[in-house]
């Protein structure tokens, strides 16, 4: 019963989110947290799962949608013959509670209604005790509680909450959900107006502080606003999505739980926030990361919960069916247990572009630096499962072992520009080693492009960066071989895979679909090798993929004309902000030097 992925949309109040349908219904939602249980499953099952459905009662001639302006208010329009309503969809900024707003507007005739509402705790398995108190619906199932109020009348059929109304033209029927845990009284009621005021609010002062710098004002703006959804306000950790098993592969098994904090994330989530004004949220990222990290270096995880809790253990929800069937579900994600070698260069990278930023950070930060690099020098030669998180046996991969390089190479430009007390001649002799090491055992001699690991033919998109951070420059002849190899073995219909299909039999299909931030990077080092045509191409390309509502998913299905994998992912738009930031830059810097030339 699920809908296409891009036929979503997303509402949410920094503290969770919820996913909502071109056909009226919010099919998940994890409340009251990002990490915790959805009580709305449908998504990954069926309706039976739980839902929450308004819509016409008649058939819909038209439905279209959109954000109300920069907020995360969302109005769905239904068109039929007998009239237009709006469906408008938010979520207050998070108060004691938390709430959503469903305000069902007349715009044109008498249109019927029906609203069907289905709560089901523990991820679609838990049927609430419902009863209805005064004008409420009180719903209960262990720790949890919801409390629907509208002025509608509403019957109890079949363990689903049903209402039939009808709405004309000028009226307005409001629903409000709230959450709070079971054990306290039922919250108290919100006016449904002076929420959707204060929402509106909300994000328009928020939207205030970006820079508005350069081109793609619209698609970057809607991608921060996505990222500022995806955080968690309360520690400042953002999420790689809101959802858990949406399929990287339609019908697949690589399913994996989003719901958490990447360190692999951390460098380009700061450059995405500093360059578009937001410090206040750059600097909560960056203090989440330092919390998290905090501890043994040897200790440190590749992710965190929102909290920055260690323990992400897997299990699988075998009662639902997967999206489209794609199983198994899973919650909790294993890889938070494996070593990864890139996410040490991150966090260091991290810091060093928070402090040339003149962000204010704590003064602990050097010293856990200074852990960190301690550590990686005794264990930068060995094997790891890389930035995808690979589950079979460890190897050297090349971007790994280059994010070990860049963790002493912006250490030693740390300690060099701020003064910073460093064994620089020992940083600086590993430095020199690992890139030699890259140079000599990373690099395909016949195809004269970096590989995926050690010893290997097969190609691995997140070479791409090498040049972004600093490794070689984009003018290097093994920078240029990578990108012509890249562009020769990992491009599909125009998109980046991050795998090399050569890795499978000729006829069996590529594991997943083309990864979106990829292709963003093979973007960027176009622009910083001077393609800037080709770079705007490729941009445009990803950008003309994004739902009516400019969001995006983590990866796309050239051959089925669908977004794949979790929904919406922030890896994604932060890649988007950041080439479309790379690219308005080179532009102008471009026309500067023809002006120069001109004179």
């Amino acid at each position: 019963m699920s809908q296409k992925i891009e036929d979503y949309a997303l509402i949410g109040d920094c503290e969770t989110a919820a996913l909502v349908g071109r056909n009226g219904s919010i099919d998940w939602l994890c409340w009251p947290a990002f990490d915790s249980d959805a009580c709305f499953a449908a998504i990954l099952g069926n309706r039976k799962n739980g839902r929450w459905l308004i819509a016409p009662a008649e058939d819909v001639i038209r439905t279209s949608r959109r954000y109300l302006g920069e907020t995360l208010i969302l109005e769905t329009r239904f068109e039929t013959e007998s009239g237009t309503i709006a469906l408008i969809d938010f979520m207050p900024p998070r108060g004691k509670e938390s709430d959503i707003v469903r305000l069902v507007r007349g715009i044109r005739g008498a249109v019927k209604m029906r609203m069907e509402l289905i709560i089901r705790f523990g991820f679609g398995a838990n049927i609430p005790w419902v009863r209805r108190i005064d004008h409420s619906l009180m719903a209960v199932a262990g720790q949890d509680m919801t409390v629907l109020r509208s002025p509608v009348e509403t019957r109890g059929e079949d363990l689903t909450t049903l209402s039939d109304f009808e709405v004309k033209a000028g009226e307005t029927v409001p629903f409000v959900l709230t959450y709070s845990p079971s054990h306290l009284d039922p919250p108290a009621p919100i006016d449904p107006d002076i929420a959707l005021q204060e929402t509106e609010k909300f994000w328009q002062d928020w939207c205030t502080h970006w820079s508005r710098d350069g081109d793609y004002q619209d698609l970057v703006m809607r991608s921060l606003i996505t990222l500022k959804a995806l955080t968690f306000a309360p520690t400042g950790g953002i999420v790689a999505a809101p959802t858990t098993s949406l399929p990287e592969k339609l019908g697949g098994s690589r399913n994996w739980d989003y719901r958490f904090c990447w360190l692999r994330d951390a460098t380009f989530t700061l450059l995405a926030l500093m360059n578009s004004g937001y410090t206040e949220e750059a600097l909560a990222w960056h203090n989440w990361l330092l919390r998290a990290a905090a501890g043994a270096p040897a200790n440190m995880q590749i992710m965190y919960g929102i909290w920055g809790q260690r323990r992400l253990l897997e299990w699988e929800a075998g009662w639902l069916a997967g999206y489209e069937g794609a199983q198994p579900v899973r919650v909790g994600n294993a890889a938070h247990a494996q070593l990864q070698l890139d996410v040490y260069g991150e966090l260091i990278d991290a810091f060093h572009q928070s402090r040339m930023a003149k962000l204010q950070l704590d003064e602990e930060t050097w010293a856990l630096e200074c852990a960190v690099l301690s550590h990686l020098a005794e264990v930068w030669d060995r094997p790891d499962h890389g930035i995808w998180e690979r589950r079979g046996q460890p190897k050297h991969y090349v971007f790994s072992k280059v994010m070990t390089w860049v963790a002493f190479d912006r250490g030693i430009k740390s300690a060099e520009t701020f003064g910073f007390k460093a064994p620089l001649l020992h940083w600086r002799t590993l430095r020199e080693a690992i890139h030699r090491d890259v140079c000599n055992k990373g690099l395909d001699a016949e195809e004269g492009a970096f590989v995926e690991s050690y010893g290997s033919k097969l190609l691995d998109a997140s070479v791409l960066l090498l040049p972004a951070v600093g490794f070689l420059p984009a003018d290097d002849p093994r920078i240029r071989g990578t990108i012509a190899a890249v562009e020769k073995r990992l491009m599909r219909d125009g998109f980046v895979l991050r795998h090399d299909p050569r890795e499978l039999p000729p006829d069996q299909p590529p594991l997943e679909g083309a990864f979106l931030a990829c292709s963003l990077w093979l973007a960027d080092a176009y622009v910083l090798s001077g393609a800037l045509d080709k770079a705007q191409a490729l941009l445009d390309r990803v950008a003309g993929i994004a739902n009516d509502v400019g969001l995006l998913a983590e990866e796309y299905d050239s051959v089925a004309r669908r977004q794949t994998g979790n929904f919406p992912q922030a890896l994604t738009h932060i890649a988007l902000i950041n080439t479309a930031q790379n690219l308005s830059a080179a532009r102008q810097e471009s026309e500067k030097a023809a002006v120069q030339r001109s004179k």
